[in-house]
């Protein structure tokens, strides 16, 4: 791959700052020229040598350097870049970035530059997990900032839980994403992917059957023509793609208030197979059989309707709203009458009944159903499905 993309890497103090040297080396791998930056904690962990090596790159590292002020300045430098990555994005630097401070040179090229901005988070799980940290988040994303990761793993404190910086190809593949040159650059779309559990007890929940694999496949299609996506997913088989924002959820309520979250957008594909109903007096402890015979009474209740809430908002509805319809018997009929009903601008309709081999399948068949027209496709892999629907949905914001 050929590119005359610039990158600023800004490298911040943690343990993960070492594989900023191996992202270097991919990036230019791939055709990027970068220029490094070094905080003085990432000074602890990487040397301005071995970045400026990697990099065949002259390395930025204080703010009040005269000759870097004479050769670059630092506003300059902030803006000769076509993205700036930040990876480790420590707690301490997506503070800054959150709360305006410029008191070195990273956090002074973060707040001067006027270019798209991603971030790779790495941090102690305690400390990600920390509500001024999910506050920060909360308002980087609101300022139109990129993210990928973390990862959940083991970590260099001994601790265990999300917190470490993705890794290397899903930061090159989210750089290649946010630097597409596709009809979908600079959209915004949500989409919805997997299953939701809804507890019984502390071991057991009910759940649609969904693998995540068609939600998943969208995702990426929307990423590869220049998309940023915000996927919001409950626990499926099929785990993300690269390239996009993750927010895990496991409940139907938390995924609403994930997409809540999420938007404005300019589309929402909402493929999560959402469970219709939730167990009201869930119990705090696994439940045990006694040997009399006598069964628990669970008391059902409605999960909240994703797809009718976003489709009926009068304020901040996406422009294009995409449901999905897993229906067994009548299909064109039962999903017409649920686009209606929900209110969306487009179903997408499959057959999922027994001896289709759709449901956890590669496959899909579908029939993508409008306000006006319905238009059935062959049966072909889920990212071919994907493909196709991604690029309707591209025609249709345009």
């Amino acid at each position: 791959m050929s590119t005359d993309k610039r990158i600023l890497l800004v490298i911040g103090g943690g343990i993960a700052a070492f594989k900023s040297l191996d992202l270097i080396r991919r990036l230019r791998e791939r055709g990027f020229a970068v220029t490094p930056v070094l905080t003085p904690a990432a000074e602890q962990f990487v040397t301005p040598l071995s970045a400026s090596a990697l990099a065949a790159q002259k390395v930025y590292r204080d703010l009040f350097d005269l000759t870097d002020e004479a050769e670059m300045g630092h506003i300059e430098l902030s803006r000769a870049a076509d993205l700036v990555v930040v990876a480790p994005a420590t707690a301490d630097l997506m503070a800054k970035m959150a709360n305006g401070h410029a008191n070195d040179l990273a956090s002074t090229l973060l707040m001067a530059t006027d270019k798209p901005v991603l971030i790779a988070p790495s941090m102690n799980v305690r400390m990600w997990e920390h509500p001024a940290t999910r506050r920060n988040l909360a308002a980087l994303q609101r300022d139109g900032i990129l993210t990928v990761g973390p990862d959940e793993g083991p970590m260099a404190c001994g601790e265990y839980g999300p917190g470490r910086m993705a890794e290397v190809p899903q930061i090159v593949a989210a750089v290649e994403a946010a630097l597409a040159d596709g009809p979908m650059t600079g959209r915004h779309v949500v989409v919805t992917s997997g299953p939701t559990h809804e507890p019984i007890d502390p071991v057991r929940y009910i759940a649609n059957r969904s693998s995540g694999a068609q939600g998943t496949a969208i995702a990426r299609a929307l990423v590869a023509l220049g998309a940023r996506v915000t996927f919001v997913t409950g626990p499926a088989s099929v785990g993300p793609p690269q390239g996009v924002e993750v927010v895990a959820v496991e409940t139907a309520r938390q995924m609403r208030e994930a997409v809540l979250d999420a938007l404005p957008a300019d589309a929402g594909v909402f493929a999560a197979a959402v469970a219709d109903w939730r167990v009201e007096n869930a119990a705090d402890r696994k439940m045990k059989k006694d040997g009399s015979g006598t069964l628990p009474t669970l008391d059902f209740a409605e999960n909240p309707d994703i797809l009718a809430e976003v489709s009926a908002l009068s304020k901040g509805r996406p422009q294009l709203v995409v449901g999905f319809a897993a229906e067994t018997h009548d299909v064109i009929a039962h999903a017409t009458a649920k686009r209606a009903r929900k209110g969306c601008d487009w179903i997408v309709a499959n057959d999922v009944s027994e001896g289709t081999g759709i449901m956890g399948g590669s496959e899909n068949e579908v029939t993508l159903i409008g306000a006006e027209t319905s238009e059935t496709w062959p049966r072909m892999g889920k990212d071919e499905v994907a493909r196709k629907l991604a690029l309707r949905i591209s025609e249709a914001l345009a």
